[in-house]
């Protein structure tokens, strides 16, 4: 008998010029690599350019963008905290999609200067409307002590142990849920 692995996408959450997602998004790709439970894929927001909710112009790029979401059979979503919410790039990528995000499960890893929590309690709530069941383990980096001059991803050794359990967590919910998808 053979076993297909889940797939997770690790969605970057933000598309502002020096933004550091892709360096935290990379990081958790190769702690979660090293684990063999899932295949770990990087999404990047940036790369499907999609336009506001309900412009017209853009549905190549929202259908592409749903179809790449209703591929996967979990998330990790690396947000930043800008104003104590989401980044308007992954509100809208939400909203871009519905019934693909449906019954799937995730984990938040965010980053501010107070962690992303607010940001991360923010998603959460979205989340829970688009029938997302999110984990509870939450890595939390901070600006000032996980990166060096705000730019340069330094994380601390403790949060590779947070990133695990997190990843056990979407793993295995994701596998219950797939049930019924």
């Amino acid at each position: 008998m053979t076993t297909t692995l889940l797939t997770i996408g690790i969605i970057l959450g933000s598309t502002r010029p020096g933004r550091v997602s892709p360096q935290v998004g990379q990081w958790i790709k190769d702690i979660a690599d090293q684990r063999g439970d899932a295949a770990y894929e990087i999404v990047d927001l940036e790369q499907f350019n999609l336009p506001f909710l309900g412009d017209p112009a853009g549905r190549e790029q929202v259908a592409a963008w749903a179809s790449r979401i209703s591929s996967l059979d979990g998330f990790i979503f690396v947000t930043a905290e800008y104003n104590h919410s989401i980044t308007g790039a992954l509100k809208n990528a939400l909203d871009s999609a519905r019934t693909e995000w449906y019954n799937k499960a995730a984990g938040i890893v965010s980053y501010g200067s107070s962690g992303g929590t607010r940001a991360a309690e923010h998603l959460r709530g979205i989340l829970a409307e688009l029938q997302v069941a999110d984990v509870r383990t939450h890595p939390a980096l901070n600006l000032f002590t996980d990166f060096e001059n705000y730019t340069m991803f330094k994380p601390a050794d403790l949060h590779q142990a947070h990133v695990n359990d997190m990843l056990n967590q979407v793993v295995s919910w994701s596998s219950a849920l797939k049930s019924l998808r």
